[in-house]
């Protein structure tokens, strides 16, 4: 199956960007976390980019749920 970037459910802090982007580069969360940091402190574009992406990138569990879309369209989880 293909690797998509999308926000994280499992591992999140705030909105699961850095979370996401840990697990689509098989690296730790904490270190993209620090490296963000980096960027929102010394360069000043890591918040705004932070804000970005948590608006653009889907969260994980919606990203599977239009995928079941797609696959079978119409049918809805029943409880």
């Amino acid at each position: 199956m293909k690797k998509t970037l999308r926000r994280s459910s499992t591992d999140s802090v705030l909105c699961g960007v850095c979370g996401g982007i840990g697990e689509y580069f098989g690296i730790d969360a904490n270190v993209v976390r620090l490296i963000w940091a980096g960027f929102a402190l010394f360069a000043g574009s890591g918040v705004i980019l932070y804000i970005i992406a948590s608006v653009i990138l889907p969260k994980a569990d919606d990203a599977e749920k239009d995928l079941q879309d797609v696959i079978h369209p119409g049918s809805e989880d029943k409880e």
